[in-house]
C-alpha cells in the first residue's frame, strides 16, 4: 500500500513537538501544502488527517494547507500512561497554532474538532483569523452512537488490556469491516467508501497501541460532560454554550442536512448565537461531510474566504 502523506504532501508527514497540558512534550504529526496564509484543517474524534483527503490540494491552491492528527489520534503520539485533562485539546490547539503560524490561520474543523474550534476563538482570539465549523456537537445532548456508548462506559483498565494484547492487529480484516460499516451510515452515499479509505481509516487502530485507549477516554470525557449538562452541573460544554456571543472572527457554519448525529436544526441554533456567522446547510450529506460531500465543502470554503477578504 502506498504512503499516503508521502503521496499527499511535498515533504510527506512532518513533526512538531509541544508541550501538553500536564507539562510533558508530545510528539504532533502533520503535512502542509501550499503557499500563501495559512488554513489548519481539524479532524473529529476517531479520525485523523485523511479525513480531510478531498480537500488538501483543491485548498493549497489557494492557501498554505496544515493539516495534523491532534495528539492520541492517527500518527500522532498517544501517551497512554497519563490521563487526559478536560478541554486539553483547545490549549493543545493553540499551542500547535503558535508553532507552526506566524499570523492568524483559517481553521476548519468537522464534528469534535468544530468543538475545540469554538472554545479556541472564544479564549484565544488572536489566534483564529477565520472559523469554519462542520457538524459540530454544540448541543449535543448524548453520544450519537451505540460503539461510542460502549466505549465510554467500559473501564479504561479494560480497554488498555484488550489494547496490550493487540486484538485489532491481530483479527485486522474483521476489525475492518467493522469500521467500513459504522462509517457508511454516516455517509450519504455509502459507496463512495473504497476499500482503500477503509484500509486508511482503520490504520491507526490496526498498526499504533493505544489509539483505541486514547479514543475511548476522550468518549469518557465527553460522556461525562453530557452527563454533567444533564445534570446542571457546570461543564465545558455549557461554558463553551454560555460565550458563543463573544466569538467576533468571521465564521462559517456548515451542516449536513441529513446529519443524522447532530440535527440541522443544531447549526440553526448555532447560527442565532454567533454574531459574525453564515450558515449553510448542505444537501444531501450526512454527517461525515469532508468525505460525503466534499465538493459542497471545498467551494463553501473557497467562496466564504473570498467574501470575507482573506486572500
Amino acid at each position: 500500500m502506498k504512503n499516503w502523506w508521502q503521496d499527499t504532501f511535498p515533504k510527506g508527514r512532518q513533526s512538531i513537538i509541544i508541550t501538553d497540558t500536564k507539562g510533558y512534550p508530545v510528539q504532533i504529526s502533520y503535512g502542509e501544502k501550499g503557499k500563501g496564509k495559512p488554513l489548519i484543517l481539524l479532524h473529529g474524534m476517531g479520525n485523523w488527517s485523511y479525513n480531510w483527503r478531498y480537500s488538501i490540494t483543491p485548498l493549497s491552491q489557494h492557501c498554505r494547507v496544515i493539516s495534523f492528527d491532534a495528539k492520541g489520534y492517527g500518527f500522532s503520539e498517544k501517551p497512554v500512561l497519563r490521563r487526559e485533562d478536560n478541554g486539553h485539546q483547545i490549549i493543545e490547539l493553540a499551542r500547535i497554532i503558535q508553532e507552526l503560524c506566524d499570523e492568524p490561520p483559517v481553521i476548519v474543523a468537522e464534528s469534535l474538532g468544530g468543538l475545540v474550534a469554538l472554545s479556541l476563538a472564544q479564549e484565544y482570539p488572536h489566534l483564529v483569523g477565520r472559523l469554519i465549523v462542520v457538524n459540530v456537537p454544540i448541543f449535543a445532548e448524548k453520544l450519537p452512537h451505540w460503539a461510542m456508548w460502549i466505549l465510554a462506559q467500559t473501564p479504561i483498565e479494560i480497554i488498555e488490556t484488550v489494547d496490550s494484547l493487540r486484538l485489532t492487529y491481530l483479527l485486522a480484516p474483521l476489525f475492518r469491516e467493522i469500521m467500513a460499516m459504522e462509517r457508511r451510515q454516516v455517509l450519504y452515499d455509502p459507496s463512495v467508501l473504497s476499500q482503500e479509505d477503509i484500509y486508511w481509516i482503520a490504520y491507526p487502530f490496526i498498526e499504533f497501541p493505544g489509539t483505541i485507549v486514547k479514543v475511548a477516554e476522550e468518549l469518557q470525557i465527553a460522556a461525562r460532560e453530557i452527563a454533567k449538562w444533564q445534570e446542571k452541573k457546570p461543564n465545558l460544554l455549557s461554558k463553551i454554550q454560555s460565550k458563543l456571543s463573544a466569538i467576533e472572527c468571521p465564521t462559517l457554519i456548515l451542516w449536513g442536512q441529513q446529519d443524522s448525529w447532530f440535527p440541522a436544526s443544531h447549526g440553526e441554533k448555532l447560527h442565532k448565537h454567533l454574531p459574525n456567522a453564515k450558515l449553510q446547510i448542505l444537501p444531501n450529506c450526512c454527517h461525515d461531510a469532508s468525505m460525503g460531500s466534499y465538493q459542497q465543502v471545498n467551494k463553501a470554503i473557497v467562496e466564504f474566504l473570498k467574501e470575507t477578504n482573506f486572500f
